[in-house]
């Protein structure tokens, strides 16, 4: 069995409201956020163009809430390559990780996949 990461990130309060909304009614228990989010990063790393998507997240302000999520070892290896590619892309980004999440979080609530 694969080894799991805890990671923390930040993100506005209406949106880990929307998150914790979605993640019930898509049939998730509360212990199925990590789950959820997961498979958010997953598909968002699957997506060609998803340097960009990051960068457009810069706009997104006011991160009040923390939140965490445990994750498997070999998706937490899968990020950190996505963090050195993003910034390759844009070497002035920051806290990039914490906008992976939001951004991996932000496309599966707006696109609506189940899973």
């Amino acid at each position: 069995m694969s080894k799991k990461v805890k990671i923390s990130f930040v993100l506005p309060t209406n949106l880990q409201r929307e998150l914790k909304e979605r993640v019930i009614k898509d049939g998730y228990d509360l212990k199925g956020k990590s789950r959820w989010v997961s498979e958010s990063i997953v598909k968002l790393l699957a997506t060609r163009d998803f340097h960009d998507l990051v960068k457009i997240n810069d706009e997104m302000k006011g991160f009040e809430k923390l939140e965490s999520v445990v994750i498997l070892s070999d998706l937490k290896k899968q990020l950190d390559l996505a963090i050195v590619s993003i910034r390759q892309h844009y070497p002035a980004i920051e806290g990039v990780q914490s906008r992976i999440l939001r951004t991996a979080i932000m496309q599966r609530l707006l696109l609506g996949q189940k899973s």
